[in-house]
């Protein structure tokens, strides 16, 4: 299984407009940040986890002409706001499979109400939705959903073999917890220092990481108060912060 990370960076993005700090001026590549997603091969079949802002962008830089799922996490506008610049695919290859909650859809069918309603604008997405209300699979690709919460939000992550992909959260319930161990790869929230209501800090990122013990662990999500340098040498052993185009295998 091959992850390639799309964006890494939070919901304004790094640098973020207007500021000036150390991060957002840095010329370290790995300090430009785009917003959250990742790409998933796994054989033949491409999974996209999260479609957002910048896909259009992120679509281009890695070539990608084709998907087979699109996985949302939950609806906020940086993780779906992309869905619409992935309808050439769809022109292309025919309708995309989407996969999310029945929370997730509410948001998804009002945002994107245009692409539900079935007269009027043409050149709209061309979606079949599935609604996720368990283990799932994609061509063959067994994917397990797990809640975890981002504020008071249930958002899904992802378990694909010793792979997951755990992001806006501030909290992992028990319950889900005892799902994601045994991992070789964990992706995991870690927006910044100081506390947030909606996201794990640095420091919580760590212990979670702590707790469940995968044998490698990418921090992403990230905004500008991690500048990759000034952190990456200080991660425990097995820990690193994604960048933007980074690609890592997984079993």
């Amino acid at each position: 299984m091959r992850i390639t990370f799309l964006g890494t960076g939070t919901s304004v993005g790094v640098p973020s407009i207007g500021c000036d700090c150390g991060t957002c001026l840095s010329d370290d590549p790995r300090d430009k940040r785009l917003r959250t997603s990742v790409l998933i091969e796994h054989g033949a079949c491409q999974i996209l986890i999260d479609a957002s802002t910048d896909f259009r962008q992120q679509a281009l830089r890695l070539a990608l002409s084709r998907l087979d799922a699109i996985l949302f996490t939950h609806s906020h506008a940086d993780h779906c706001f992309g869905l619409d610049d992935a309808r050439p695919m769809m022109f292309r290859n025919g309708p995309l499979a989407c996969y999310a909650t029945e929370k997730t859809w509410e948001g998804l069918r009002r945002i994107y109400e245009y692409a539900f309603n079935p007269g009027g604008y043409s050149a709209k997405p061309s979606i079949v939705p599935h609604v996720i209300d368990g283990a799932f699979q994609v061509l063959g690709v067994d994917v397990e959903p797990i809640e975890v919460i981002h504020g008071e939000l249930p958002v899904t992550a992802f378990r694909i073999g010793g792979f997951a992909y755990v992001t806006d959260c501030n909290r992992i319930p028990s319950e889900s917890c005892d799902r994601l161990r045994g991992l070789d790869l964990l992706v995991i929230d870690a927006l910044r220092l100081k506390p947030h209501p909606t996201h794990l800090t640095l420091n919580q990122a760590l212990g979670y990481v702590e707790r469940l013990t995968p044998r490698r662990a990418l921090l992403t999500h990230i905004s500008h108060d991690i500048k990759q340098a000034d952190f990456e040498t200080n991660l425990p052993a097995g820990v690193g912060i994604a960048y933007d185009g980074l690609v890592v295998e997984s079993a």
